[in-house]
């Protein structure tokens, strides 16, 4: 069984805060319930090579919204998306980690995010599985460096497992 990812949206694929704009062989402007997007195109590329390491799910505020603008953008097929229930929150990601912890119960989990806190790397390290927090920067979203380590540490749990 593959290891999960769960992948936020904003801060890694929908990238903020930057002084220059992505050039547009790199992004895309996406108009999503009002508000402008700068959605990452090399971030699609790089979850492409992502999913043949892991299972992917959205764990994003936008919920099933990441299904209806990012596919199809992104060259990716829909994904399991986590539900929140109304708890986003800006600022955080410790909102997400209830349902992270069901929906990764058993298995291995890495997280990309760009708003990790304290709670959230206390509770990767209290997992039983083996976990993994990949940290992004808001204004560059998802780049190699991070999912070249994703893959490493997607096939070095491969190899312990004797797969």
């Amino acid at each position: 069984m593959r290891p999960v990812l769960a992948v936020d949206v904003d801060g890694v694929i929908s990238l903020f805060g930057f002084d220059t704009p992505p050039p547009p062989a790199e992004a895309r402007y996406q108009l999503v319930d009002g508000m402008l997007h700068c959605i990452s195109l090399r971030a699609g590329e790089r979850l492409q090579r992502l999913a043949e390491h892991f299972e992917l799910i959205w764990a994003t505020g936008w919920e099933e919204k990441a299904n209806f603008y990012l596919p199809t953008m992104l060259g990716l097929a829909e994904l399991p998306h986590l539900t929140f229930d109304g708890a986003a929150r800006f600022g955080s990601a410790h909102w997400k980690l209830g349902p992270l912890d069901e929906y990764g119960r058993g298995r291995a989990l890495a997280w990309l995010d760009d708003n990790f806190d304290e709670s959230c790397y206390r509770w990767a390290r209290g997992r039983k599985e083996p976990t993994l927090l990949v940290p992004t920067d808001p204004e560059k979203g998802l780049q190699e460096v991070e999912t070249e380590a994703l893959i490493a540490w997607g096939r070095s749990l491969a190899i312990e497992g004797g797969g």
